[in-house]
């Protein structure tokens, strides 16, 4: 292609205990859900992080029994449960971890049926609410006043991140990272996989590494290469089948995110650079493939 792509350095760990709150730093701990797979690593990260007024609980995780009893039994007195984001493999559990405690939930929109609706730059027992589209359209980041950022999915550190068109935005995503460099942080806690020990060096990276994909995407449409099948074998020549469907989708969003920008255009049969007599088409079937969360 002719382009070179930013080397990102994926962090990679044990598979951890489950059922076990596992020391993060002072103050927080995690419990990992055995739920791993291609789209979450070793699992949903379930944040327990210590107040005065009891224990936040950071993303009950997926509905499973012995994950959220874990949770349950680690975590003592509850003061509030915090959502980053609806996805099920994070809030899966939340309705049994309210009924059990009572707690009063907290997430941005209105997905979760929370208690307390939060806005960009609302307090909850000093974690600062930083609204970051772009994963999904209701997704936070919760930072810290010593720079400790807790970045569910918008940046990890074993992969990058899906951004699936159905209910993300690619424009929204690296305006959210943009967002994200901008604030102080020391370390951040992902939603999945191991603690990011140098946040400012990996989320600028990854937003390299994104831009460095939609120049490769831009260069394919350029060969008159439209077809986001085909799109996805040249971008990912060793990456495997069962992976192709999440990478179409991030290649998707990319194609969206060029169309919006007057930069492509969809024909019948996939995508095309736009040309002076060029009219945009219905989107191609592509479009209409079905939704996966998980990473690219």
């Amino acid at each position: 292609m002719g382009l070179r792509m930013t080397k990102l350095q994926f962090l990679t760990e044990p598979s951890p205990p489950r059922e076990t709150a596992l020391a993060v730093i002072p103050g927080i701990r995690r419990v990992v859900a055995d739920n791993p797979g291609p789209m979450t690593y070793h699992g949903t990260n379930t944040y327990l992080i210590e107040t005065t007024q009891g224990c936040l609980v950071v993303d009950p995780g997926p509905h499973m029994p012995a994950h959220l009893s874990a949770v349950l039994h680690a975590a003592g007195p509850i003061a509030a449960i915090l959502i980053t984001h609806s996805h099920s493999d994070h809030t899966g559990g939340l309705a049994w971890l309210r009924a059990q405690t009572h707690a009063p939930v907290h997430a941005f929109g209105p997905r979760t049926n929370p208690d307390h609706r939060l806005a960009n730059g609302d307090f909850v027992h000093g974690w600062r609410v930083l609204h970051t589209p772009g994963h999904l359209d209701d997704h936070i980041c919760l930072l810290r006043e010593d720079g400790v950022v807790l970045t569910a999915d918008l940046v990890m550190g074993w992969s990058s991140s899906i951004v699936d068109p159905v209910e993300g935005d690619m424009a929204a995503y690296i305006a959210s990272l943009d967002r994200l460099l901008r604030e102080h942080a020391t370390l951040y806690l992902p939603g999945h996989g191991p603690v990011i020990h140098e946040p400012h060096a990996h989320a600028t990276a990854l937003r390299q590494h994104r831009l460095d994909r939609e120049a490769e995407i831009h260069a394919c449409l350029h060969a008159g290469v439209g077809e986001v099948v085909r799109i996805v074998a040249r971008l990912y020549p060793t990456l495997p089948l069962a992976m192709h469907t999440a990478a179409a989708r991030n290649v998707l969003a990319h194609l969206q995110k060029l169309s919006r920008e007057g930069a492509a255009i969809p024909t019948a049969s996939g995508w095309a650079i736009p040309t002076p007599s060029s009219a945009p088409a219905a989107p191609p079937p592509d479009a209409a493939m079905p939704a996966q969360q998980g990473q690219d």
